[in-house]
């Protein structure tokens, strides 16, 4: 049995002239380009004005939406990715296809970071295609997919948002708290606000620190035990040396604490938890802050005591 060598032809020798030649077979053969990224393709109108620039292809999916199709059989350049955007805006389109015969890196990243970043039901494709033959056959396009949307590529996008969101918010919180301790206590006194969910300050010794955390339902404040790498038998005395005074140390705070040691963990720590609200609960910041400071100011005056009265020597 004998099989062909494909062949790959130089565009050029295909279509002469993109705008003469190539846009006016591919509007013929829109199904083609369908067929590659899975959409059925109607063109509406070729050479579609939008201001001073001229769209090389409207066309409409199976819905009814908008997709601009933008032509360039060479590598792809920054004045094409911005028409691009002018033609999605322009049109209040759906979904681009930008086709090329070769992709710079960076416009990769740009056509990934559009489908990430902007919403669901808006599609970037970038296409490129190649002209071959097998033999003596005629010439023939071949689509291949360079970047194109996906739910998973959504998600990202998404997920990506949200972290933004929450940083934002943690930066606000942690400021707003920053705010409120002036006068009241000298703890995080020195320090600035954060998008981190944590907040803290030094306890004095080496490896323990004051700290208030945040989640998007709760918020805590805690004595964090950790003096770094290989220290978890050292934190762990520390931890006992404090726990031996539970009793003594619940009754002057005023509350039951969570005294947080798990087996093969490094850190640990003495917290007291608050569940009613958290990040997310805008509505209840005023009162959640005036709660941590408190508790803060609270566990800072108990504590004090017991942990100078640690000697780290009898540790090593």
């Amino acid at each position: 049995m004998k099989v062909g060598k494909v062949e790959k032809l130089p565009l050029r020798q295909i279509w002469k002239h993109e705008a003469l030649d190539f846009t006016p077979w591919l509007e013929e053969n829109i199904e083609i380009l369908g067929g590659t990224i899975g959409l059925q393709l109607s063109v509406v109108e070729r050479e579609k004005i939008i201001g001073t620039f001229s769209l090389d292809l409207l066309a409409e999916d199976r819905a009814h939406n908008k997709v601009i199709i933008e032509n360039q059989i060479e590598t792809t350049d920054h004045k094409h990715l911005g028409q691009v955007l002018v033609y999605m805006i322009g049109l209040d389109a759906k979904t681009a296809i930008w086709i090329c015969s070769d992709a710079r890196q960076e416009h990769i990243n740009v056509i990934n970071w559009l489908n990430e970043t902007t919403p669901a039901d808006m599609l970037f494709y970038l296409i490129k295609i190649e002209g071959i033959r097998i033999g003596d056959s005629l010439p023939a396009p071949l689509f291949s997919v360079i970047c194109a949307p996906s739910q998973d590529i959504k998600e990202i996008g998404k997920t990506k948002e949200e972290f933004a969101e929450r940083h934002k918010l943690r930066f606000a919180f942690w400021e707003g708290i920053l705010e409120k301790i002036k006068g009241r206590t000298h703890l995080h006194a020195n320090r600035s606000p954060t998008k981190d969910n944590w907040l803290s300050t030094t306890a004095g010794k080496s490896g323990l620190s004051y700290t208030y955390n945040i989640t998007k339902d709760a918020a805590s404040v805690e004595l964090y035990i950790d003096k770094g790498k290989d220290s978890e038998d050292f934190n762990r005395q520390i931890f006992n040396a404090l726990y031996i005074k539970k009793n003594e140390i619940e009754t002057e705070f005023g509350d039951s604490l969570e005294w947080d040691l798990v087996e093969g963990r490094r850190y640990c720590g003495i917290r007291w938890n608050t569940n009613d609200s958290g990040l997310f609960d805008q509505n209840k910041w005023d009162s959640l802050q005036d709660n941590l400071i408190d508790a803060m100011i609270r566990l800072e005056s108990t504590l004090q005591k017991y942990i100078k009265k640690i000697s780290y020597d009898s540790f090593e």
